[in-house]
């Protein structure tokens, strides 16, 4: 009878909208697309319905990428770090330590950087409508708590395929391995490696704080996701229904917000129950100023530089 019910439901819709996520349902990314799918049928008295297809259903984010620019899927939540290649000045936002917190990551998502951003996706078929919370990175290991950038000396920690983190543990004075998620756990539990980087509910939905009982909040990156729509999909749309994803992605965002803090909180208080050594008082400043030679590199032109001072002269 519910799957009647939702059918009925969809086929009320004049244009129900495809959208990927690589992440389960339930997860703060999904029901932010979900609730902004709530909003925009609300906006458009049943026009318009949202899908969400999660758990890679439609494909991996390399894939999705390119079957949402032609138009195949209208809408897309994507990590921003496969656009770097795309979008140069994506790669800004994945720079170590850029961030003083989570209050400043919103204020200049939200203000006239963000936008700046979110306006470059144009160029490649893409209508970027909004960011959504990525939670902030810290380095965790199964060989001891690190209190100071000397305690990062020699000990090999997975990271994402991606140079920006190569460089930034390289920076610091240990050994990235670039190695696929799934095989985190078995690499820190032999030994492999000694530990990893990710924010608190991937810390905890991995069960990587039973093998890595050791975790320093230096929150180095909080690289944000972002939420894209066809540009092929959105001029079809009237300019009214247009304006109308527009506002109901915008609304979504601190929905994200919200469900994204709760997710954190939940798996912050099971990683402590199972008696996790946290290092919260770090001083981040030699970590900050080891950074040096990775922003020579990754901000290299006038025009990305300008671009990392906006965003640290931020309030």
């Amino acid at each position: 009878m519910a799957g009647t019910m939702l059918a009925g439901a969809a086929g009320a819709c004049e244009t129900t909208l495809r959208s990927s996520d690589t992440h389960p349902d339930g997860y703060p990314t999904v029901a932010a697309v979900q609730e902004m799918g709530r909003i925009l049928e609300e906006k458009t008295g049943g026009r318009l319905c949202i899908e969400v297809f999660h758990s890679a259903q439609l494909g991996e984010e390399k894939d999705t990428i390119e079957q949402t620019r032609f138009g195949v899927i209208d809408l897309n939540r994507i990590s921003m770090a496969p656009f770097n290649g795309l979008i140069p000045e994506t790669a800004i936002l994945s720079l170590p330590y850029l961030f003083r917190d989570v209050d400043h990551l919103h204020n200049v998502l939200d203000g006239p950087v963000g936008e700046q951003i979110l306006d470059l996706f144009t160029a490649q078929d893409l209508i970027a409508l909004a960011f959504y919370d990525p939670g902030a990175r810290s380095f965790y290991n199964r060989t001891k708590p690190i209190k100071s950038i000397e305690d990062m000396k020699g000990l090999k920690f997975r990271v994402i395929q991606s140079d920006v983190f190569v460089d930034m543990v390289a920076a610091l004075g240990a050994n990235a391995v670039p190695m696929p998620y799934g095989e985190v756990y078995s690499s820190i539990e032999t030994g492999v490696i000694d530990g990893a980087e990710n924010n608190w509910p991937s810390y905890e939905s991995s069960g990587h704080f039973e093998v890595a009982k050791y975790y320093t909040l230096d929150e180095h990156t909080m690289v944000p996701e972002v939420l894209v729509m066809s540009k092929t999909a959105f001029e079809k749309l009237s300019p009214e229904d247009q304006e109308a994803v527009r506002a109901a992605a915008k609304e979504s965002v601190p929905f994200n917000r919200e469900k994204w803090a709760a997710r954190e909180k939940e798996s912050e208080e099971k990683v402590l129950a199972a008696g996790v050594e946290v290092v919260r008082d770090l001083d981040k400043a030699p970590f900050q100023a080891a950074m040096a030679p990775v922003y020579e590199k990754y901000a290299a032109t006038p025009e990305m530089k300008q671009l990392v001072e906006e965003i640290r002269a931020t309030e």
